[in-house]
């Protein structure tokens, strides 16, 4: 299949089958362009759509993003995942306004420079939101070119990579390149999809390699397995006479970087002494709750909790500030908190901290969020 017919078919495709009516694409600001794509990233669109209308709402121009404090960043993002990209976004909103005078720039290389902007994405920002031509690779365009051309290899090998991004730039075409953008992607999205393509309704089909082999459902070349390490830890859901909960705040890199969670503790140390030696007094009832198993992309984290009552917090006493705060659940502060924390905390409002110990309760609760 040329490029000529590629693009050509395709195109015919999205004027009848495409998405025309995602909330970034009215109005198709590059701004807009942007928040959407760093959102879309490695998170499917269903999901996004209320995460980028909030968002949008509380910041419809880039300046608003730039002017506000990271912790309400965080919190509108709180449940979406991989939340680096929300401190990349947050970061690249302030050098946006510094050096660039509000403006998102509209020349490749100064996206490139932005923090969380990649190859892809700054040319799907250009693409999608100025029409000029450059090509995108995500993770859509790689699964519908893997299966068009028949390309073998893991696509995060560097030589596939190479190939991909070759095939992409030849295919793309000298007009209607937003148009043609949002084609592919969408064709990834809705047909050409990872578990079940639906070839018969696929305007490649007559031309695919991989359907023609009988080999499309195993293209993409999966990532070579690796068995995922496994991490434990302790969390503490400290509860003071007011039904507060303590948080700390992270570190900004790493796991959950700059978001609030509970305190934690290594496997085997001992909560009851902890709060002693923090607060100077000694908790009134502890009780172990459900083991919470939550996935991230490079390894699994089995988290215990455990749920402690103290009636004050003693001469020693954790006050808000220096990284610390007395998250109030009735009226909740707005940070950002990783959704599992979210849901810890909610188990504190049904479970109480009435009783217990660490031998009575039993069990495991999965957490559904896979992302980080």
């Amino acid at each position: 299949m040329n490029a000529d017919a590629f693009s050509r078919q395709l195109l015919d495709w999205y004027d009848s089958h495409g998405r025309h009516d995602l909330p970034w694409q009215q109005p198709r600001s590059a701004y807009q362009v942007w928040v959407s794509e760093i959102m879309l990233q490695q998170t499917q669109v269903s999901t996004v759509v209320p995460y980028f209308e909030r968002f949008m709402q509380h910041f419809p121009e880039i300046q608003d993003l730039a002017a506000t404090e990271l912790d309400e960043v965080l919190h509108l993002w709180s449940g979406l995942g991989y939340y680096a990209r929300a401190r990349n976004l947050h970061r690249a909103a302030r050098r946006v306004v510094e050096k660039h005078s509000g403006e998102l720039p509209q020349v490749f290389e100064d996206l490139l420079a932005l923090p969380g902007i990649g190859r892809s994405t700054a040319g799907a920002i250009l693409a999608l939101a100025c029409d000029q031509r450059h090509a995108i690779l995500d993770g859509n365009v790689k699964r519908v070119l893997c299966r068009a051309f028949a390309v073998r290899g893991w696509p995060g090998r560097r030589e596939t990579e190479k190939r991909l991004w070759a095939l992409a730039d030849d295919l793309t075409p000298a007009s209607r390149i937003a148009d043609y953008t949002q084609a592919i992607m969408d064709l990834g999205a809705t047909l050409c999809r990872r578990g079940q393509p639906d070839c018969a309704r696929c305007p490649l089909m007559t031309g695919c390699r991989a359907h023609a082999l009988g080999i499309q459902t195993e293209l993409p070349t999966p990532r070579p397995k690796k068995a995922r390490p496994r991490r434990q830890t302790t969390m503490l859901l400290v509860v003071d006479r007011e039904e507060r909960v303590l948080l700390r705040r992270r570190a900004a890199d790493g796991l959950w970087g700059g978001l609030w969670s509970l305190p934690e503790l290594e496997p085997g140390d001992d909560p009851m002494a902890w709060c002693a030696e923090r607060f100077g007094v000694v908790p009134t009832t502890s009780q172990v709750l459900p083991t919470v198993s939550h996935g991230f992309t490079h390894f699994e984290l089995e988290i215990q909790p455990v749920m402690i009552s103290i009636e004050s917090t003693g001469d020693r006493g954790v006050m808000d500030g220096d990284g610390w705060l007395w998250y109030n659940r009735r009226s909740p502060s707005r940070v950002g908190l990783a959704a599992v924390i979210e849901r810890l905390l909610k188990q504190t409002e049904t479970s109480g901290a009435t009783g217990g110990d660490a031998d009575e309760q039993d069990g495991q609760l999965r957490s559904a969020e896979s992302r980080g």
